[in-house]
């Protein structure tokens, strides 16, 4: 029998929401669990409703269900809002304190009623511990092993002293035997550890903690970039690690300042990165064009939150794709990458600072809010398969050899021998105006055009570097379901339930977009009779760019652009109308 399991946390923010739901995934991982957890929350600092989701399954998982198993109510909002999503009876519980919240709904089948503040007192004199009671409460309802919850606690409170551990252990136990005896007949779920203690070696990253540690071992040693949601905490997991790491992380005055920094920090010769969300690159994308006339190899993260303006900046959408293909003043060469998990996140890192080196240019990481806040139990990555290629890059001998040096030498490839300033002898001149070889300003006709036609050239290259899409067929479809980036987990799931459901699909998913891989696309699509596209906006943008670039026309488009991600039992729903 499989596992398939969801809790909810939901409350006011600041009711400590996300540590709980950290402290219920990191145990449920301890005992061998695949997790994935995700976040919902308001934008204001403190009030408005907030909620978290821990989704435990003995398979893979990289999306939420929309069901939920155990409500933790922190407040009657919480209620409210999600007694609708639970599961049917004995499948569903919902663990709140009446004293508390006083919802009046005490007697109804799925509740129950935990004093968590009054066993807080008890157990530990101090309510603030009423969260822990909480935890406690979850599992004893599904009589998972305390010793693993103990363990996490531990490590979590251990480093605020040793009675502050203790006093969470007191009040976990208090809810996990309050729970385990109170629950009676009316919750029938167990959840018993499927690895002992120990055994589990699975690492829980958030996309964009590994995106930072991605960044950090492709050498990245410069950071410049200004707090915006979702992408500050890329600055904070660097500025908190890259000190091990020899890492400089700036908090620039603007973004502004940030994209001329990192562009500076590349020339010199330094793997650098930016971060912002779409204000932020709206800001960066005058630089960006500096980046592409000086062929400066700099990697831009752009973290997809609503808009226009400031939107929804605590949600998540896929409505900056077009902006990243076209971010910038005239044309020059990039490369979008769009991870589509958290293990994704870290490989396309690495390969997109081998990329902006290789290739002198922009690349663009093109991610969303669902993906970087959200956590996902994965393998420990193997560093051995690191490979970092830096391109043509001089080395002082090979520098001191040339007769003369010429930055933006012309070449078959579009790429120019690269050298460092004060690395031998080599003058490095550059340019923001239209330059010649040795890189100085320009206004003859025949240059621009060789230059232009040069700079280009790297699409050629960058395109036999790009992997293929994730491709899955199943026997005997006739629909495939079409998206990119952080919609893989949802799509994948829902092509395995239809599936089971009589109704097989194909998935052609697409993580590295740009140069577009029309070759794959059209031999993928051009023998399936419906094709439809599944993304976070609302004009259908990969479905455009497709068309122009293979001809091929969506038959149908699933678009959600309400700010919350995709489940596969809404996929689901939705093909089922586009097939009947």
């Amino acid at each position: 029998m499989t596992v398939d399991f969801n809790f909810m946390i939901g409350g006011e923010a600041g009711q400590g929401i996300q540590s709980v739901s950290f402290i219920l995934s990191k145990t449920m991982m301890r005992g061998g669990y695949n997790v994935y957890s995700d976040q919902d929350y308001e934008s204001r600092i403190r009030g408005g409703h907030s909620f978290s989701r821990v989704r435990v399954r003995d398979r893979e998982v990289q999306a939420q269900s929309e069901k939920v198993n155990i409500l933790l109510a922190l407040n009657k909002e919480t209620i409210d809002r999600h007694l609708g999503e639970m599961k049917p009876e004995r499948e569903a519980l919902v663990i709140f304190d009446e004293q508390t919240i006083k919802s009046g709904l005490a007697d109804k089948g799925v509740m129950l009623d935990v004093p968590l503040e009054q066993l807080a007192v008890q157990s530990t004199a101090n309510k603030i511990m009423s969260n822990t009671v909480a935890i406690g409460a979850a599992l004893g309802a599904v009589e998972y092993d305390f010793d693993l919850l103990a363990g996490v606690l531990r490590e979590e409170f251990g480093r605020h002293g040793e009675k502050v551990a203790e006093d969470n252990l007191k009040a976990a136990r208090t809810g996990y035997d309050y729970a385990l005896q109170h629950r009676g007949e009316r919750f029938g779920q167990r959840l018993k550890t499927l690895k002992p203690p120990g055994a589990s070696n699975k690492i829980f990253l958030t996309g964009h903690e590994a995106v930072a540690f991605g960044a950090m071992v492709a050498g990245c040693k410069f950071v410049a970039g200004y707090p915006m949601t979702p992408t500050t905490s890329i600055l904070e997991y660097i500025a908190q690690k890259g000190r091990d790491f020899n890492v400089k992380v700036i908090q620039t005055e603007d973004e502004i300042s940030a994209i001329n920094m990192v562009i500076g920090a590349g020339y010199a010769g330094v793997r650098a990165m930016t971060a912002t969300s779409g204000g932020g690159f709206c800001l960066m994308v005058e630089g960006l064009s500096l980046a592409g006339m000086t062929e400066t190899p700099v990697v831009v993260v752009l973290g997809q939150r609503p808009g226009p303006a400031i939107g929804l900046p605590t949600r998540t959408e896929q409505a900056e794709l077009w902006f990243a293909l076209h971010a910038g003043h005239g044309e020059f060469p990039r490369a979008i990458l769009a991870p589509v998990s958290v293990e994704d996140a870290f490989w396309l890192t690495i390969k997109a600072f081998n990329l902006a080196e290789k290739y002198q240019s922009p690349i663009i990481i093109l991610t969303d809010h669902d993906l970087a806040d959200s956590y996902n139990t994965v393998e420990p990555f193997d560093l051995s398969q690191v490979k970092i290629d830096r391109g043509e890059l001089l080395s002082e001998q090979e520098v001191n050899q040339l007769p003369t040096y010429k930055r933006h030498l012309i070449t078959d490839s579009g790429i120019s021998p690269r050298a460092l300033p004060l690395v031998g002898k080599a003058l490095v001149v550059t340019d923001s105006d239209e330059h010649n070889e040795e890189g100085h300003i320009i206004e003859d006709a025949e240059t621009r055009r060789q230059m232009v036609l040069k700079r280009m050239r790297k699409l050629d290259g960058l395109k036999s570097e790009l992997g293929k899409p994730r491709i899955t067929k199943k026997p005997g479809a006739k629909i495939t379901l079409i998206g990119w980036g952080s919609t893989y987990g949802a799509i994948k799931e829902a092509q395995e339930l239809l599936t089971e459901d009589g109704l097989p699909v194909n998935l052609l998913h697409l993580n590295e977009i740009w140069p577009f891989p029309a070759d794959d696309v059209v031999s993928t699509l051009r023998d399936s009779r419906k094709n439809i596209f599944i993304e976070s906006n609302a004009t259908g943008q990969l479905a455009q760019l497709a068309r122009r670039e293979t001809g091929i026309k969506a038959d149908a488009s699933i678009l959600k652009f309400d700010g919350r991600p995709f489940s596969a039992q809404y996929i689901v729903n939705e093909v089922k109308k586009e097939a009947s």
